[in-house]
């Protein structure tokens, strides 16, 4: 079992959201975070000032899959989610040790 964190922009959710739902991915948590990459930021111009954003809004997913979808979630998230523009967000997979329902008391790939 994986874990999939892709932080993306706020709006490419509904996008991702569809394409996951596409390939069979039941469930999802969505945050909404802020952040910056290697460019710290960026300026913007209000009403004739400049000021610096330094934490840009972004979306993070989080996604409990088995072994075998961690490919196709992770195409499916690049495809959707891709702009080519600077901060198009960045895909982080780490393993589930244990995973329980807590409902029904279901374990490991059940739970999911």
């Amino acid at each position: 079992m994986k874990i999939v964190m892709a932080i993306i922009k706020p709006f490419k959710l509904e996008e991702v959201r569809d394409a996951l739902t596409t390939i069979g991915v039941h469930g999802l948590t969505v945050t909404e975070v802020k952040g910056y990459g290697r460019q710290k930021g960026h300026t913007e111009i209000y009403r004739g000032a400049e000021y610096a954003v330094s934490f840009l809004p972004k979306i993070k997913i989080e996604v409990a899959i088995p072994d075998d979808l961690v490919g196709r979630v992770i195409e499916a998230i690049t495809a959707t989610a891709r702009t080519g523009q600077i901060g198009d967000g960045k895909i982080f997979v780490s393993s589930i040790e244990k995973a329980v329902r807590i409902r029904t008391g279901e374990t490991d790939a059940d739970a999911l």
